[in-house]
């Protein structure tokens, strides 16, 4: 189980919080840009990386268009994190890229 936000609410949110941002895109497209302090776990290695997300923290997940990060988000829902899909992902991003 896992809650959704558009990008809008993810980015009005990101401007007031520090957020736990993933990108579950590949390297390569995670390196061509990606949301500031977002950390890269693409979903084709997701199940390998797990240590790299903490289940005591609350995280924004994010893709391409919000498909991929669904799937990530119904996985991490399911295994006891704590995840919301930003629906529309980077297509949909207006902010800063790093």
């Amino acid at each position: 189980m896992f809650n959704s936000v558009s990008m809008d609410e993810f980015g009005q949110k990101q401007r007031k919080e520090d957020l736990n941002i993933i990108d579950v895109r590949e390297a390569g497209e995670f390196t061509s840009g990606h949301i500031p302090g977002a950390i890269n776990v693409p979903l084709s290695e997701f199940a390998q990386h797990l240590d790299k997300i903490d289940k005591n923290k609350e995280y924004h997940v994010v893709c391409l268009s919000g498909a991929r990060s669904s799937v990530a988000c119904d996985f991490l829902g399911n295994n006891g994190y704590t995840v919301t899909n930003v629906m529309g992902g980077m297509s949909a991003w207006r902010g800063d890229i790093e």
